[in-house]
Protein backbone atom coordinates (compact mmCIF):
# COMPACT_ATOMS: atom_id res chain seq x y z
CA UNK A 1 0.00 0.00 0.00
CA UNK A 2 1.54 3.58 -0.83
CA UNK A 3 2.17 6.22 1.75
CA UNK A 4 -0.24 8.55 0.41
CA UNK A 5 -2.90 5.92 1.03
CA UNK A 6 -1.82 4.65 4.73
CA UNK A 7 -2.04 8.05 5.53
CA UNK A 8 -5.59 8.81 4.48
CA UNK A 9 -6.78 5.48 5.73
CA UNK A 10 -4.96 5.97 8.96
CA UNK A 11 -6.09 9.64 9.21
CA UNK A 12 -9.83 8.57 8.43
CA UNK A 13 -9.41 6.73 11.49
CA UNK A 14 -8.06 9.09 13.37
CA UNK A 15 -11.08 11.39 13.18
CA UNK A 16 -13.40 8.33 13.56
CA UNK A 17 -12.18 8.43 17.16
CA UNK A 18 -11.82 12.05 17.45
CA UNK A 19 -15.38 12.07 17.19
CA UNK A 20 -15.99 9.03 19.20
CA UNK A 21 -13.69 10.56 21.77
CA UNK A 22 -15.51 14.00 21.61
CA UNK A 23 -19.19 12.36 21.52
CA UNK A 24 -18.04 10.60 24.79
CA UNK A 25 -16.73 12.96 26.39
CA UNK A 26 -20.05 15.44 25.28
CA UNK A 27 -22.07 12.41 26.95
CA UNK A 28 -20.22 11.87 30.05
CA UNK A 29 -20.35 15.72 31.01
CA UNK A 30 -24.80 15.26 30.34
CA UNK A 31 -25.66 12.13 31.04
CA UNK A 32 -26.91 12.41 35.16
CA UNK A 33 -26.89 8.25 35.50
CA UNK A 34 -23.77 7.50 37.27
CA UNK A 35 -23.20 3.69 35.42
CA UNK A 36 -23.35 5.69 31.84
CA UNK A 37 -21.27 8.68 33.37
CA UNK A 38 -18.13 5.82 34.26
CA UNK A 39 -18.80 3.80 30.33
CA UNK A 40 -18.92 6.96 28.86
CA UNK A 41 -16.05 8.40 30.23
CA UNK A 42 -14.09 5.05 29.76
CA UNK A 43 -14.38 5.22 26.26
CA UNK A 44 -13.73 8.63 25.90
CA UNK A 45 -10.11 7.82 27.50
CA UNK A 46 -9.71 4.84 25.07
CA UNK A 47 -10.61 6.73 22.31
CA UNK A 48 -7.78 9.52 22.89
CA UNK A 49 -5.44 6.44 23.79
CA UNK A 50 -6.12 5.21 20.22
CA UNK A 51 -5.26 8.01 18.48
CA UNK A 52 -2.17 8.37 20.05
CA UNK A 53 -1.01 5.11 19.14
CA UNK A 54 -2.25 5.53 15.83
CA UNK A 55 -0.54 8.91 15.23
CA UNK A 56 2.46 7.34 16.52
CA UNK A 57 2.81 4.51 14.02
CA UNK A 58 2.14 7.53 11.62
CA UNK A 59 5.11 9.16 13.01
CA UNK A 60 7.27 6.06 12.97
CA UNK A 61 6.11 5.92 9.15
CA UNK A 62 6.55 9.44 8.80
CA UNK A 63 3.24 10.43 7.79
CA UNK A 64 1.47 13.51 8.45
CA UNK A 65 -1.51 13.40 10.70
CA UNK A 66 -4.28 15.84 9.25
CA UNK A 67 -3.48 18.42 11.79
CA UNK A 68 -6.79 20.56 9.76
CA UNK A 69 -9.38 18.38 11.76
CA UNK A 70 -11.38 18.11 9.18
CA UNK A 71 -13.66 15.93 10.08
CA UNK A 72 -15.44 14.01 7.72
CA UNK A 73 -19.38 14.82 7.13
CA UNK A 74 -20.29 11.23 7.75
CA UNK A 75 -18.31 10.77 11.03
CA UNK A 76 -20.08 14.05 12.37
CA UNK A 77 -23.55 13.00 11.07
CA UNK A 78 -22.53 9.65 13.43
CA UNK A 79 -22.94 11.82 16.51
CA UNK A 80 -24.77 14.40 15.03
CA UNK A 81 -28.28 13.89 17.55
CA UNK A 82 -26.44 13.20 20.42
CA UNK A 83 -26.62 16.67 21.67
CA UNK A 84 -30.26 16.47 20.80
CA UNK A 85 -30.47 13.21 22.99
CA UNK A 86 -28.71 14.58 25.55
CA UNK A 87 -30.97 17.23 26.16
CA UNK A 88 -34.00 15.04 26.11
CA UNK A 89 -32.39 13.62 29.39
CA UNK A 90 -33.74 10.01 27.82
CA UNK A 91 -30.99 7.38 28.86
CA UNK A 92 -31.91 5.49 25.93
CA UNK A 93 -31.73 8.12 23.64
CA UNK A 94 -28.44 9.03 24.27
CA UNK A 95 -27.31 5.38 23.86
CA UNK A 96 -29.28 4.92 20.64
CA UNK A 97 -26.72 7.56 19.13
CA UNK A 98 -23.57 6.45 20.86
CA UNK A 99 -24.41 2.75 19.11
CA UNK A 100 -24.57 4.76 16.02
CA UNK A 101 -21.38 6.30 16.38
CA UNK A 102 -20.08 2.65 17.36
CA UNK A 103 -21.91 1.47 14.43
CA UNK A 104 -19.88 3.70 12.03
CA UNK A 105 -16.66 3.08 13.97
CA UNK A 106 -16.82 -0.52 13.26
CA UNK A 107 -17.13 0.02 9.69
CA UNK A 108 -14.31 2.48 9.48
CA UNK A 109 -12.31 -0.31 11.07
CA UNK A 110 -13.38 -3.48 9.07
CA UNK A 111 -12.58 -0.72 6.36
CA UNK A 112 -9.48 -0.45 7.42
CA UNK A 113 -8.55 -3.75 7.86
CA UNK A 114 -9.85 -4.72 4.46
CA UNK A 115 -6.62 -2.40 3.24
CA UNK A 116 -4.08 -4.47 0.99
CA UNK A 117 -0.12 -4.33 2.11
CA UNK A 118 -0.51 -2.45 5.69
CA UNK A 119 2.63 -1.91 7.49
CA UNK A 120 2.14 -5.29 10.15
CA UNK A 121 3.24 -2.88 13.19
CA UNK A 122 -0.11 -0.72 12.24
CA UNK A 123 -2.33 -3.32 11.35
CA UNK A 124 -1.43 -4.69 14.66
CA UNK A 125 -2.49 -1.61 15.97
CA UNK A 126 -5.70 -1.68 14.16
CA UNK A 127 -6.64 -4.94 15.13
CA UNK A 128 -6.45 -4.68 18.42
CA UNK A 129 -8.56 -1.19 18.59
CA UNK A 130 -10.91 -3.15 16.68
CA UNK A 131 -11.59 -5.26 18.95
CA UNK A 132 -12.07 -2.26 21.84
CA UNK A 133 -14.39 -0.88 19.61
CA UNK A 134 -16.23 -3.66 19.39
CA UNK A 135 -16.69 -4.29 22.60
CA UNK A 136 -17.67 -1.03 22.92
CA UNK A 137 -20.05 -1.33 21.15
CA UNK A 138 -21.81 -4.44 22.45
CA UNK A 139 -21.40 -2.76 26.09
CA UNK A 140 -23.58 0.05 24.80
CA UNK A 141 -26.05 -2.47 23.21
CA UNK A 142 -26.46 -4.11 26.24
CA UNK A 143 -26.93 -1.06 28.21
CA UNK A 144 -29.57 0.12 26.03
CA UNK A 145 -31.77 -3.09 27.19
CA UNK A 146 -30.71 -2.68 31.17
Amino acid sequence: MEAKATQALLNELVETLKDGQKGYADAMTDVEDARLKDTFKKYAAQRSEYITEIEDQMFKLNLKPDESGSVTATVHRAWIDLKAALTSKNNNAVLNECERGEDYAVKAYQTALKAQDLPSPVKSVIEKQYQGVQEALSTIKSLKTA
